[in-house]
C-alpha cells in the first residue's frame, strides 16, 4: 500500500507541477493579452489621432485656401478703393477749379457792374445838368418872346 501511497503522491506532485506551469501560463497569457490590449489601445489612439491629424490639416488647407481668397479679395477692393479715391480726386479738382473760374468770373462782373453804375451815375448827372440848362435856356427864351 505504501508503494499506492508513493505512486498517488508522485501522480499527485505531478499533477501539481503541471497545474503550476499551466497556472503560470495562464498568467503569462494573461500578461501578453494585457499588453496585446494596451497595444491595440495605443493604436487606436494612434489612428485617432492620424484621423484627428488628417482633419486639422483639411481644416488648416481650407483656411489656407480661405486666406488666399480674402486677399485677392481685399486686393481687389483695395484696387477699387484707390479708382474711387482717384477720382474723387479728380472730380475735387474740377470742382475747385470751377469754383475759382466762378469767383474770377463774379469778380469780373462785379467790377465791370460797378463801372456800368459810375458810367449810369456820370449820365445822370450830365443828363440832370442838360435837363438844367435846357429849362434855362427855355425859360430865357420864353422871357425873350
Amino acid at each position: 500500500m505504501e508503494a499506492g501511497f508513493s505512486e498517488m503522491r508522485n501522480e499527485l506532485q505531478s499533477r501539481d507541477a503541471l497545474w503550476r506551469r499551466i497556472q503560470l501560463e495562464c498568467q503569462q497569457l494573461h500578461t501578453e493579452l494585457l499588453k496585446i490590449r494596451d497595444y491595440k489601445d495605443m493604436q487606436e489612439i494612434h489612428i485617432k489621432h492620424q484621423s484627428s491629424c488628417v482633419q486639422l490639416t483639411e481644416q488648416l488647407e481650407n483656411k489656407n485656401a480661405e486666406l488666399l481668397l480674402l486677399a485677392q479679395s481685399q486686393e481687389h477692393q483695395q484696387e477699387e478703393l484707390n479708382k474711387i479715391r482717384n477720382h474723387v480726386y479728380r472730380e475735387e479738382q474740377s470742382h475747385c477749379s470751377k469754383q475759382e473760374r466762378m469767383k474770377t468770373e463774379i469778380s469780373d462782373l462785379t467790377e465791370e457792374l460797378h463801372q456800368k453804375e459810375i458810367t449810369i451815375a456820370t449820365i445822370m448827372k450830365k443828363a440832370s445838368l442838360l435837363e438844367r440848362q435846357l429849362k434855362m435856356e427855355l425859360e430865357i427864351k420864353d422871357k425873350l418872346l
